[in-house]
């Protein structure tokens, strides 16, 4: 049975930074694109990346566009990075451009409107890299099925300035996105020790600025001061910050409203690696809930926990996503929690990657996933409830290594994970690696958020 208690949220303690990518974790990412690529028929890889979709550069080399397109070009024996006017420069902090391993290119066409242009076009840059024979994959950020498309080989997700010349300069041009970001094949979906101290480290600084945000909740409060609380401490944003209070969309970010006794709310603190987000309502207590919503603890916000429970206990290795799927709904019945998206998925320098938790799916959980717990529910009348967090999920090997290598982020796992365990009653496996302190906490009443729910 699942009831309250009175706690402390847990502090075990500030991570130290975590390693920078290095030179040669770039070099194997890029040597097993490349073996990928091979494996698939291509003989040269474009990778595109902006603003919004970053991730799978920086992955690759460590370099992210920040204001602008960039455009990597692979093949067997060369690597070319194309940036716009402000990015130029940037590229120097991929190792791999230090290195000369990869060389850059200045392409103006890539910088924003009315900026100087002139110089090499882009056409004449690829076609610098390709041959008329090549078979190009191109990674964007989304691949598309058969029910979507006519020919999910061929609809690659850049845009037209780029696929264009591809096209016109090559034998044919697929989406080899999938390569990178399929839950069951994509290079990046799987993590080593290195990439869980980043993680881990990411996640520490958005829920500490989470917990620093809700113990600041104050009726009457504007949501502006309520995201002031919270100090965010400056690395970049996975996505924009949310504080949807009353009926503003759940996506919603601050806009003046305030913190009014008797509102849901839902927020989130996201970083690259890392998304904390909570629901409740802006209450001292089940008294100060609207009278429909009484009930708001045992009907809605308990059962939620006990799933989450359950969630946990099924994050291990050969677990098949389908039937993760399938006990979440059966757990949260669609009519009362409305759960419509995936209740589970990856996450890396993007807040969703893509997800092996799917109706259906025959992907099976691995070492190394990088999981985020994301299962969202909604009511009309119980507004929502949210236990939004981090975690990887690590045979013995991968522990054992973790705890050779980063033996404080191991004893910051495990002490989260027993603190999962003896104190809120989930069932959190050795191989469910927590990655925030804020992991199985989810406090109903937000104007009172030592009031915890525990299994």
């Amino acid at each position: 049975m699942t009831r309250l208690i009175r706690t402390d949220w847990p502090d075990f303690g500030t991570p130290d930074l975590p390693p920078p990518l290095s030179l040669g974790e770039c070099q194997a990412r890029l040597e097993a694109l490349r073996q990928a690529a091979k494996g698939r028929g291509f003989e040269v890889i474009v990778v595109y990346g902006d603003r919004e979709h970053a991730a799978n550069l920086a992955w690759l080399t460590g370099f992210d566009p920040r204001f602008e397109e960039a455009v990597l070009v692979v093949t067997p024996g060369d690597a070319l990075l194309l940036a716009g006017n402000e990015c130029l420069a940037y590229t120097a902090i991929s190792p791999l451009v230090g290195a000369g391993v990869v060389r850059v290119g200045h392409c103006a066409s890539l910088s924003l409107p009315s900026q100087p242009r002139g110089g090499r076009r882009l056409a004449d840059w690829l076609g610098e890299m390709l041959a008329t024979d090549d078979t190009v994959g191109v990674i964007g950020w989304k691949w598309f099925d058969a029910d979507e498309v006519d020919d999910p080989a061929t609809a690659v997700d850049v845009p037209a300035f780029l696929a264009d010349p591809l096209r016109r300069l090559a034998r044919r041009v697929e989406n080899a996105t999938d390569l990178l970001m399929h839950p069951a094949h994509g290079l990046r979906c799987r993590v080593d020790a290195a990439e869980i101290a980043r993680l881990e480290f990411a996640n520490h600084m958005a829920a500490a600025a989470l917990r620093r945000m809700v113990f600041g909740f104050r009726p009457g409060m504007t949501d502006f001061q309520a995201v002031e609380a919270a100090r965010i401490g400056g690395l970049p944003l996975g996505c924009h910050a949310v504080l949807a209070v009353g009926d503003a969309p759940g996506l919603a970010s601050p806009s003046g409203r305030h913190l009014t006794l008797g509102l849901p709310a839902s927020f989130n603190i996201c970083h690259w690696g890392a998304n904390i987000c909570r629901s409740g309502w802006m209450v001292r207590s089940a008294d100060e809930l609207p009278v429909a919503a009484r009930d708001y603890v045992e009907a809605f916000a308990a059962p939620y926990v006990q799933a989450m429970s359950d969630w946990c206990a099924l994050m291990r290795p050969g677990v098949v996503g389908g039937a993760v799927w399938r006990d979440m709904m059966r757990a949260l019945p669609f009519d009362r929690f409305g759960v419509t998206l995936n209740p589970g998925h990856l996450i890396g320098l993007d807040e969703w990657v893509s997800s092996p938790i799917r109706e259906g799916s025959t992907d099976v959980l691995a070492s190394g996933m990088a999981m985020q717990m994301d299962v969202i529910p909604g009511h009309a009348v119980y507004g929502s409830t949210r236990m939004e967090d981090g975690y990887v999920i690590a045979d013995s090997d991968l522990r054992a290594t973790l705890a050779r290598d980063y033996p404080n982020v191991a004893r910051r796992c495990d002490a989260r994970a027993r603190f999962m365990r003896e104190v809120i009653g989930m069932d959190v496996p050795e191989t469910l690696l927590p990655l925030a302190d804020t992991c199985g906490i989810v406090a109903p009443f937000l104007f009172d958020p030592a009031q915890v729910l525990i299994c």
